[in-house]
């Protein structure tokens, strides 16, 4: 069996971690976790995953710092943004910079597995 696309997930809280994990495993994609935005960077050493789905209220580098930065680095990965706080400056912010979504928690499961399939183009499971 294929494996599914490898999404990288960055957000301090570990039960939003946890929860999207079960989520996107359940739907057949390979998800690594991280705790914030210099963690995930740390990280590519070793390889880029196919998406990004970060918050944006992160200790340290936030989540549109590391968005800035990958665009730069790495314009190719697509990034989802999500946040608690979904004020229309961090919106309009983070969907210029390129991202595919900026989901507001939250968010139901099917916009953000809607919102992966068009980033991955329709990988996991329908």
């Amino acid at each position: 069996m294929d494996q599914g696309p490898h999404i990288a997930i960055v957000d301090d809280d570990d039960a939003i971690r946890r929860g999207l994990s079960s989520l996107l495993r359940a739907q057949d994609f390979r998800v690594a976790l991280f705790d914030s935005a210099e963690t995930f960077l740390d990280s590519l050493r070793i390889g880029l995953p196919q998406c990004l789905l970060t918050d944006i209220q992160l200790p340290g580098l936030s989540g549109l710092d590391l968005q800035f930065r990958l665009r730069a680095e790495h314009p190719a990965l697509p990034v989802l943004v999500m946040t608690a706080y979904p004020e229309t400056s961090l919106r309009d912010q983070a969907l210029a910079a390129g991202a595919v979504c900026f989901l507001s928690k939250p968010f139901d499961d099917r916009d953000l597995l809607r919102c992966l399939r068009r980033a991955v183009g329709g990988a996991g499971r329908n």
